[in-house]
This record gives structure tokens, C-alpha cells and sequence, in this order.
């Protein structure tokens, strides 16, 4: 099965400075290692659990994604993804990425095969001046939106709420995460690096009788 993640723009590369940006903030949030990059004696960090064996996938693709969340949020739309090769990329996932603006960037990886999603992420790059305030506000408005997409029942107003609590919880820490439900909200704080948002699937277990 071919997986189309975009249409005219899906086998343009993403610009470098981009991809370097996105690609050091999956090795900070898991999605990819480097040893040589790791400071000498420091804890490895946890394996994001979209990464383990068995990991849940969102019955959706990228595409039924975009058109649902577009359609919903006209007023902040996420464009066409782009395929992203790595040579450490794990062997049963596919990344894509999408520039939103010049400081906040959606991604996410997906199953090979089926297409359907294991995480999707957005991460804003913080600027320093002026622009600092306005740019963190449109990154936390664009994180609320994409909670919106799976809990649809919480206004603009609590969505923001939630998120700013999340993040709040997840500051200085390069990996908090909280579970609604079937859903898991995953905060990444890496600093001048970028912060990630998240949002997982989670495999249900019955209960015991």
C-alpha cells in the first residue's frame, strides 16, 4: 500500500535548517538516537512509547487527519506533510513534518503499511525579543486546537487551559506525560531547543474480573 502524505509537495525535501531543527528535537523526544550526541555520564533518556512493540496507532491516516483538523480550525491550518528519511529511523515507521511558521512545526511518525497514526507532535522553536510572547501564544493556540481534534467536547477556553497546564507540568523536563482516557499528552522541554507537544494513542487492557 502506498502511503501519500502529501500531494504536489511530497517529494520536495524540507529546507535544512528545518530538518536539523525537527531532527535534534526527535533525538531529545526519543523518535531517533545518536550515542555520539549523548553528554558523557548522563541517564538515557526514556524510549517514547509510541516506539515500543505493540504500540496503539490513531485509526486515521496524516491526510484524514489534515482534512478533519483543517476543516475544523480554517483560521490555523496545518499545510501538506513531507516525508522525512533518516538513516535511524526505525524500520516500521515513516516521518513526516510540516512548517506552520518560522518557529512552530508539526510532525509525526507514522505505520508503515497502514499509514495510520502513532503520534502527532508540534514543536515550537522559542525566539527571543519582542516577538517571544506573540510567537509562544500561536504555538499554545495551535497545541489547543490539535487537543480540540480529540477531545471536541472542550471549548477554545479549557483547551488552552489544558494545555497550559500540561506544559506547566511538563517544564524542564525532557519527558511528562499524562493519560486522559485513551489518549496520552506527552510534553518534551528541551529549552532554546524547542518544545514539544504531543498527542498518542493508548492500548486499553481489559479489566481483570
Amino acid at each position: 500500500m502506498t502511503i501519500v502524505l502529501a500531494h504536489r509537495s511530497s517529494t520536495q525535501p524540507l529546507p535544512v535548517g528545518i530538518l536539523c531543527c525537527l531532527i535534534l528535537c526527535w533525538m531529545l523526544f526519543g523518535i531517533v538516537s545518536s550515542p555520539a550526541l549523548a553528554e558523557p555520564h548522563a541517564e538515557a533518556s526514556p524510549t517514547a512509547p509510541y516506539l515500543l512493540a505493540g504500540a496503539p496507532t490513531f485509526d486515521m491516516t496524516v491526510v484524514q487527519f489534515r482534512e478533519s483538523y483543517n476543516a475544523h480550525n480554517p483560521a490555523q491550518p496545518i499545510g501538506e506533510f513531507r516525508s522525512i528519511g533518516s538513516r535511524n529511523e526505525p524500520l516500521v515507521l515513516t516521518r513526516a513534518a510540516s512548517k506552520i511558521n518560522e518557529t512552530l512545526y508539526a510532525s509525526t511518525a507514522l505505520e508503515k503499511g497502514s499509514g495510520k497514526i502513532k503520534t502527532l507532535q508540534l514543536t515550537y522553536l522559542p525566539v527571543e525579543g519582542a516577538a517571544e510572547k506573540a510567537s509562544r501564544a500561536t504555538a499554545i493556540s495551535y497545541m489547543a486546537a490539535l487537543l480540540r481534534e480529540f477531545e471536541p467536547t472542550l471549548t477554545v477556553e479549557q483547551s488552552i487551559a489544558r494545555v497550559s497546564e500540561l506544559l506547566a507540568a511538563g517544564q524542564g523536563s525532557r519527558f511528562s506525560q499524562q493519560t486522559v482516557g485513551a489518549l496520552r499528552y506527552v510534553v518534551a522541554d528541551n529549552g532554546e531547543k524547542g518544545l514539544t507537544f504531543a498527542v498518542e494513542p493508548v492500548k486499553l487492557s481489559l479489566s481483570e474480573p
